[in-house]
């Protein structure tokens, strides 16, 4: 693949290049540039290492993004991004990017631990160490510095502040991310922080697609069905949905609604309604399905006892629990999900979407089940996936095997572990950066996981699925 990149100036910073963005809100954008027109080129950032930079340079910036659908693949070369930058290799570079007049919405995927903040209560974390590396230095490390830096010298500048756009899987995520960046504007320049808040915009969105992993099979594959060579693809499903408060700076974005972003004003119900029906399930089928046995998803919701599962935790957990958005058919949206889990094209691996489980429980399991066990509805089945994240965290598999963990707390997690399954709840719900306080106050949710991790140790996770 070569292709020559538009020397047109960006309209968007993107941090956090990964698979997903590629697949998902550069694709909106690009499509927005084709119907409608607009400078929003990208200039994608990567936080940590050189690899994607590396691979997607010599291709001109130029990916393919292969469609994987039940019946076939459709691959599309996706030309959206201007440059890729390496923020460890040069910060300042980064931050010049962010403040160039062009440039008016700065993006992010960095994943929940990416934010540098207390998932339990949303707040940031200033004794995390890139925060208090970026305290103390002008060049950042944490994309909640690089927000703060960026904003800072746009300011100098006399320019207007840049929307910050977050696309990562946080309830509310752009009340999330602009807490943490005036949190940490407050202990840099209490006059920045006024500034930002008074005339910055953050709104919140909800992004929705399946992107597993690329292997290196994926790889030869697309090279054989396109007959180009690609070191840098994304594989994808069909479906995409992305929702956004249309709270923009001076109103300026790309035509998203044009493209089939759906512009509301409130993403609220729409957010929880796919962080705890998808997410929520993602999770719990991961941990469940990745113990007994299953690589992928897919293979796990074949498994009938696990599609079952899935199946009542919708019906009789999640949805009693959710506020049904405008226009949306809770049921309906249960029964694509299913479908969407069962598309044998997507392996989307167990253990990828059991990454970083204490960042992701809060907000994809916990609150409904706070939620639900404070309205008196009782919550077995996703008890029993909070109990199987436990189980995971034990670095061993049913058979013994070794699990590689990953997830921030990963060391304080194993160290949790003793032979009293009530002994080994009681450390884990004192971790309050994890649970939310109603639930380290509920002496019957520590009864009902302790009971659900002593069956998944002398049970095993399919037969603790069958009975609930």
């Amino acid at each position: 693949m070569n292709h020559a990149p538009s020397g047109a100036p960006a309209g968007i910073v993107h941090l956090g290049l990964g698979a997903f963005f590629r697949a998902h809100g550069a694709i909106y954008v690009a499509k927005a540039m084709a119907a409608s027109g607009g400078d929003w080129g990208i200039v994608g950032v990567s936080l940590q290492s050189p690899g994607t930079r590396d691979k997607l340079k010599p291709q001109g910036w130029a990916y393919t993004a292969l469609e994987l659908g039940p019946q076939g693949e459709t691959p599309q070369v996706v030309t959206v991004l201007r440059d890729v930058l390496v923020a460890p290799e040069n910060p300042q570079a980064v931050l010049d990017a962010m403040a160039a007049p062009s440039v008016r919405i700065v993006s992010l995927t960095v994943t929940e631990k990416g934010y540098c903040h207390e998932p339990s209560t949303g707040r940031l974390n200033a004794d995390h160490p890139d925060i208090r590396h970026d305290l103390e230095h002008p060049l950042p490390k944490s994309a909640p510095g690089f927000l703060v830096r960026a904003l800072a010298a746009r300011r100098d500048a006399g320019l207007r502040p840049f929307t910050v756009l977050c696309c990562d899987n946080l309830p509310e995520n752009g009340h999330v991310v602009r807490g943490v960046v005036l949190d940490l504007a407050r202990l840099i320049d209490p006059d920045l922080a006024r500034w930002i808040e008074a005339e910055g915009a953050f709104p919140s969105t909800m992004v929705d697609r399946i992107v597993p992993a690329t292997t290196a099979a994926d790889l030869d594959r697309l090279a054989d069905l396109t007959g180009h060579r690609d070191e840098a693809p994304v594989m994808h499903e069909p479906f995409r949905q992305w929702v956004v408060e249309d709270s923009f700076v001076n109103g300026a974005r790309p035509d998203l609604g044009k493209v089939g972003v759906q512009l509301v004003e409130d993403v609220t119900p729409f957010e929880h309604m796919k962080l705890r029906m998808l997410n929520g399930t993602h999770s719990s089928l991961a941990y469940l399905g990745y113990l007994a046995g299953h690589e992928t998803i897919s293979e796990t919701v074949a498994d009938p006892v696990f599609a079952s599962f899935v199946n009542r935790l919708w019906r009789s957990e999640i949805i009693p629990a959710l506020t049904p958005p405008p226009g949306e058919d809770l049921g309906a949206y249960a029964d694509a999900l299913a479908a969407r889990y069962a598309n044998p094209a997507i392996r989307h691996r167990t253990w990828q979407i059991a990454m970083d489980g204490s960042q992701k429980l809060p907000q994809r399991i916990l609150g409904t089940i706070a939620e639900s066990r404070a309205a008196g509805r009782a919550v077995p089945g996703l008890t029993l996936a909070v109990a199987a994240w436990m189980r995971y965290t034990s670095g061993r598999d049913e058979k013994g095997a070794a699990i590689e963990v990953k997830d921030p707390l990963a060391a304080r997690l194993a160290a949790l572990w003793r032979d009293d399954p009530a002994q080994t709840v009681a450390g884990f719900l004192a971790l309050t950066e994890v649970f939310p306080a109603s639930l380290l106050e509920d002496a019957g949710f520590a009864a009902d996981l302790t009971a659900a991790l002593e069956g998944l140790t002398v049970r095993g996770a399919r037969a603790m699925a069958a009975d609930v």
